[in-house]
């Protein structure tokens, strides 16, 4: 393999070997084929790093996790990459053939974009399939800088998603890569610090399936959140008044989001004052539909609060 390398692919893996496969094969069937395969394992039990090991290519590269969690193993894969330019994929989720092309494409049109993204797929356990719901951003098929990266995270489905997702690797070093001290949100956190800084390129193209019938996905960790990471993350860039005050609008509304968000599993943890101390601190405009009915759940017994969450 020459070693110049277009693209670095991170892909990090633990327990996954259901999916991996198909995820290894997504990129290999990719039309921009100056890539490489990087795969940290974090000790998986089962056999997802005999399946990797069984693809016989010179361009991927199987590493045992040093670190623990998802974060840590990302770091590591960057650590290891060739290439300037990373693009991530979760070893459950699966890109369309020609995803590298269409980040590769962002890159050289918009050099000023601090990150690079693109529409994707949803897959739910009934096999429904929908396109995320990208809000606030002009209709297909543009694509381009994104008028306000904190707008459309406020109000739909991540414009930036870790499955679809690519970055130059000096920004990713600016940055100190991924927060390894969080169990929740380390991705939106580094999607966040980016967005602070730089403007993020989006297209519509469809760049991945995001597998949420997946096994081993644990979307509710019961486990309290103090903070949300990227909430933490503003206050230290508004204390040294690092924010542009044409992004304070959009970023306190997706600031509240994410307390809403965090709340929630706190309720799930049966943390009901700090949910609640969270909901709290959101500004009135935030006060919607959903914040007024995770506040109530606030406000029952835990005994019912799980008979709620489990009986949906």
């Amino acid at each position: 393999m020459s070693d110049v390398v277009a693209v670095s692919v991170v892909i990090p893996l633990y327990n996954k070997g259901p999916h991996v496969a198909c995820a290894i094969q997504s990129v290999l069937s990719q039309t921009e084929q100056c890539f490489e395969i990087i795969i940290v394992d974090g000790q998986s039990t089962d056999e997802g790093p005999e399946i990797v090991k069984s693809f016989k290519n010179q361009r991927i590269f199987f590493y045992e996790q040093v670190g623990s969690g998802v974060s840590s193993a990302r770091n590591e894969g960057v650590c290891h990459s060739k290439s300037d330019f990373i693009a991530f994929l979760d070893a459950d989720d699966e890109w369309m053939p020609d995803h590298l092309e269409t980040l590769l494409r962002l890159c050289r049109k918009y050099p000023e974009a601090g990150v690079y993204t693109t529409a994707y797929l949803v897959r739910y356990p009934n096999s429904r399939m929908v396109l995320a719901n990208i809000h606030a951003v002009p209709e297909r098929p543009w694509e381009g800088l994104l008028p306000s990266y904190f707008k459309s995270a406020a109000f739909g489905d991540p414009p930036v998603w870790t499955s679809v997702v690519g970055i130059p690797k000096r920004i990713l070093e600016e940055m100190g890569g991924f927060n390894t001290d969080a169990w929740w949100g380390e991705d939106t956190d580094l999607w966040g610090r980016i967005a602070l800084k730089y403007p993020v390129a989006f297209s519509w193209n469809i760049g991945a399936i995001y597998h949420t019938e997946a096994v081993n996905r644990i979307p509710h960790r019961v486990m309290a959140v103090e903070e949300n990471p990227f909430i933490t993350t503003v206050k230290e860039y508004l204390a040294m008044q690092e924010v542009s005050p044409e992004l304070l609008r959009d970023l306190y509304t997706y600031v509240d989001k994410k307390r809403v968000e965090t709340a929630i599993i706190n309720v799930r943890s049966g943390c009901q004052s700090l949910a609640r101390q969270q909901l709290l601190s959101c500004k009135p405009r935030s006060i919607t539909g959903k914040w007024l009915k995770v506040f109530i759940l606030t406000l029952l017994p835990q005994s019912i609060v799980t008979w709620l969450l489990t009986a949906r």
